[in-house]
């Protein structure tokens, strides 16, 4: 089995260091890099199924806390879908990540998208789960909206183990290292209650700065391929239109790219990368050996 991950602080700026999980199992990996990148509110550890898998394939592999998350450095300015994707951009330089594909979630594939278009020189390619076409003012028009539906719920104060219980019971499918790396999204006080890496107000000025995004008009310029690997409805989801935009979003996205594919994930959460790491690795391994970034 491959070694557990070395932590390790990237100074990417002055006063910005971002914390990475680096796996790399002692050796000198003879596959493809990869760099993993979460979504809103989560952390690098959600990816440490993906990560384990991928190392055991050969590949040399670095999860990332983006700013504001995680134990990563939290600036109280930049939150637009620009500023991560150049953080994502300057952390490849000072890493010399060569020739390196790069996975992001939810609003991380928004954020990997931006960085394909604006650097692409720094990436062999990149993927969308179960994100990356994300257009929130298709659905709230105005932002004071999207604000009240989508704020994140009040967790501080919650007992861990609360907060753990009530995740098992609602994820019964996941794997033991999907769930411990979701509990990696709170910081554990001494008091034995919890409170989210991101603060509050960090996360709503992140919200607001996808609710801004708009990745469809970069899509025809992008050189880049673009694997999208997105949650199909799961059965009595009361998503509506949420589903079908979904899927006519990433319809008009292949249309749009160069050169993309799309392997939709059936009975899947939105954060399927934890709840199907080793499918998940297995996909992202064949795209590098013999898929559209060999």
């Amino acid at each position: 089995m491959p070694s557990s991950p070395r932590n390790e602080t990237v100074n990417i700026r002055e006063n910005l260091g971002l914390h990475c999980l680096v796996w790399d199992n002692n050796e000198i990996p003879t596959g493809t890099a990869f760099l993993l990148v979460h979504g809103l509110a989560s952390n690098a550890r959600v990816w440490s199924g993906v990560a384990s898998r991928l190392v055991e394939l050969g590949h040399f592999v670095v999860a990332v806390d983006q700013r504001c998350h995680g134990r990563s450095a939290k600036p109280d300015s930049c939150f637009d879908v620009t500023c991560f994707a150049e953080d994502l951009e300057l952390l490849i330089g000072t890493l010399d990540l060569n020739n390196v594909v790069v996975v992001g979630q939810s609003w991380g594939a928004n954020v990997v998208v931006e960085l394909a278009y604006r650097a692409p020189n720094s990436v062999r390619g990149i993927v969308a789960i179960d994100g990356g076409t994300i257009q929130l003012r298709r659905h709230y028009r105005d932002w004071d909206d999207c604000a009240a539906q989508l704020a994140p719920p009040e967790l501080s104060g919650t007992m861990f183990s609360q907060f753990e219980s009530a995740f098992r019971l609602a994820h019964p499918n996941w794997p033991e290292e999907g769930i411990i790396g979701t509990m990696e999204n709170m910081e554990l006080l001494h008091d034995g209650t919890v409170r989210p890496w991101l603060k509050r107000d960090h996360h709503m000025k992140i919200l607001k700065g996808l609710w801004e995004h708009n990745p469809e008009p970069l899509f025809s310029q992008t050189e880049a391929p673009v694997l999208f690997l997105p949650a199909a409805t799961p059965p009595g989801d009361q998503s509506g239109g949420w589903a079908s935009d979904k899927h006519a979003e990433v319809k008009r996205a292949v249309a749009l790219l160069r050169r993309a594919r799309v392997s939709w994930f059936h009975d899947a959460d939105h954060d399927l990368h934890a709840q199907y790491p080793l499918r998940v690795a297995q996909e992202l391994h064949s795209e590098v050996t013999e898929g559209i970034f060999s």
